[in-house]
C-alpha cells in the first residue's frame, strides 16, 4: 500500500464522503422526496397509493441492487476496483438524484424512476465505501472510526438538509424542492473528490492481477470460493441473520418515517424540521454508542438499540400531532447511527483480517438485502388495510427478531474461528 494505516488525511476522506453521501439519505430518501412526491409528483392518484409505491419502489430498487452487489463485489476483490466502482455508482446516484429537477404535478413514474435509479447508486456505492474501512483504520480503533464516519454523515447531511429547508421556505412553489434534488447530486459528487485523492486503492486479493477479459470468470470464481468459505465462520453467519433482520426494521423507519407522518396530516415542514433534528442529535449520539460498546460491549450496545427502536414503532402507532412525530424523530437520532455503527465494527473484528475487503461485500449484500422486506411489507399491510398505521407497528417484529438471533451470536468465538484472538474489545 501507499500509505500505512491510520493516515489522518485518509481516516479524514473516507469520513467526509460519509458526508456527502448522507445528503441522499436525507433530503432524497427520508425527507423531502418522500412528501414532494406524495404531494405533487402523485397528485391525484388514490389516498394510499403514494405509500404503497414509494414501499414497492424502494423494495425493488434495493432488490435489484442486492442481486449485483455480490459479482461486482467480487470482480472489485480481484481486479482492484473498489474505488473505481464506487466513483461509478457515486455519479449514477448523483445524476439520477439531479433529474429529479424536471418532475412536476402527476410525474409520479418519472419520478419512482429516477428514485430508483438514485437509491441502486447510492446503495452498490456503499459496498465500496465500507469495503476500504478495514484498509484505513489503525489497530483498534475501528469502532471509533465506523462510528466517526456515522457522525460526520448526520452533520454533513443535516447541513444541507437545513439550507434546502430554508430554499422551500424562500423561493416560490415548487423551485426550493427541485432545486434542493440538484444540490444533493452537487453535495455529493463534491464529497468524493477527497476520498479519490487521499486513500489508495486495497491490493488484490489476486496474487496475480487477471486479464480483463478475463475479470468476469475470476469475479464469478471467487464469488464462489466467498460463499463456500464463508460456512466455516458460524458465529459470523448468525451475526449476519441476525443484522438482515433487525437493519431491515431499521431502515424502514428511515424510508417510510416522512411518507407515514404525511398520510397522518402532518405538515412538510414539520417533517421536514424533525428529520433534520433527527442529524444533528445523531452525532453525538453516534460516538456515545461507540463508548457504550467500549464499556457494555457491542452486543449490548445494538441490543440496546433495538429495544429503543421496538418502543418507537409501537409508538409511531398512534402518532396523531406534529410534536409527535418530532418526539420519534429525536428518538429515531439517539440510536440509528449508533446501532449501523457498532454493527459494522462489532462485525469487524470477527472478520478474518487476510480477507477483510470480501467479508466487508459480504456484509454490505446482506444489508441491501436486509432493504428489501421492511417496505414491501409495510406497503402489503397498507395497501390491504388501508391503514399505514398497521404497516408502522409490524417493523416490531424485525427488532424482536433481530435480538433473539444476536443473542445467540458469541462474539469471542467468531474472534477465534477468525484467527483474531489478538482483538481486544468488549463482546
Amino acid at each position: 500500500m501507499k500509505k500505512e494505516r491510520g493516515d489522518t488525511a485518509a481516516i479524514k476522506a473516507w469520513c467526509l464522503y460519509d458526508a456527502g453521501n448522507s445528503a441522499f439519505a436525507t433530503t432524497v430518501m427520508a425527507a423531502i422526496l418522500p412528501v414532494y412526491f406524495r404531494e405533487v409528483a402523485a397528485a391525484g392518484l388514490p389516498a394510499n397509493m403514494p405509500s404503497a409505491l414509494w414501499g414497492y419502489t424502494s423494495s425493488l430498487s434495493l432488490l435489484i441492487g442486492a442481486l449485483v452487489a455480490p459479482l461486482l463485489g467480487s470482480i472489485a476483490d480481484v481486479g482492484g476496483y473498489k474505488k473505481r466502482f464506487l466513483m461509478v455508482f457515486t455519479l449514477i446516484g448523483a445524476i439520477s438524484t439531479g433529474f429529479l429537477y424536471t418532475v412536476g404535478p402527476g410525474d409520479w413514474i418519472r419520478a419512482l424512476a429516477l428514485y430508483a435509479l438514485g437509491s441502486m447508486g447510492f446503495t452498490l456505492s456503499m459496498i465500496f465505501y465500507d469495503s476500504l474501512l478495514p484498509h484505513i483504520a489503525p489497530p483498534g480503533k475501528i469502532d471509533e472510526i465506523s462510528s466517526k464516519g456515522y457522525a460526520w454523515g448526520y452533520i454533513g447531511g443535516g447541513t444541507l438538509l437545513a439550507v434546502n429547508m430554508a430554499a422551500i421556505a424562500l423561493l416560490p412553489g415548487t423551485l426550493g424542492a427541485r432545486l434542493s434534488f440538484v444540490s444533493v447530486g452537487v453535495w455529493w459528487i463534491a464529497f468524493t473528490i477527497p476520498l479519490m485523492s487521499n486513500i489508495p486503492e486495497p491490493p488484490f486479493f489476486s496474487p496475480v492481477s487477471p486479464s480483463r477479459d478475463k475479470i468476469l470468470s475470476q469475479g464469478f470464481r471467487h464469488l464462489a470460493e466467498t460463499f463456500g468459505r464463508i460456512r466455516q465462520y458460524r458465529e459470523l453467519l448468525v451475526f449476519l441473520a441476525a443484522f438482515w433482520l433487525y437493519n431491515d426494521g431499521v431502515g424502514t423507519i428511515m424510508k417510510m418515517a416522512a411518507i407515514y407522518g404525511a398520510e397522518k396530516g402532518i405538515g412538510m415542514m414539520h417533517l421536514v424540521g424533525a428529520l433534520l433534528v433527527t442529524q444533528f442529535v445523531g452525532a453525538p449520539f453516534s460516538i456515545l454508542f461507540g463508548k457504550l460498546s467500549s464499556h457494555l460491549g457491542g452486543k449490548t450496545a445494538i441490543t440496546t438499540g433495538l429495544v429503543w427502536y421496538g418502543l418507537i414503532s409501537f409508538g409511531a402507532f398512534f402518532l396523531e400531532k406534529a410534536w409527535h412525530f418530532w418526539v420519534l424523530a429525536i428518538a429515531v437520532g439517539m440510536v440509528q447511527g449508533g446501532v449501523q455503527a457498532i454493527s459494522r465494527s462489532t462485525y469487524g473484528i470477527m472478520v478474518p483480517r487476510s480477507r477483510t475487503g470480501e467479508f466487508f461485500a459480504l456484509y454490505d449484500i446482506f444489508s441491501k438485502f436486509s432493504g428489501v422486506a421492511g417496505p414491501a411489507l409495510f406497503a402489503v399491510l397498507t395497501q390491504l388495510t388501508g391503514s399505514t398505521r398497521t404497516g408502522i407497528v409490524s417493523l416490531i417484529l424485525f427488532f424482536a427478531g433481530g435480538i433473539f438471533l444476536l443473542r445467540k451470536v458469541d462474539v469471542e468465538k467468531g474472534k477465534r474461528e477468525a484467527g483474531n484472538e489478538h482483538v481486544t474489545r468488549n463482546a
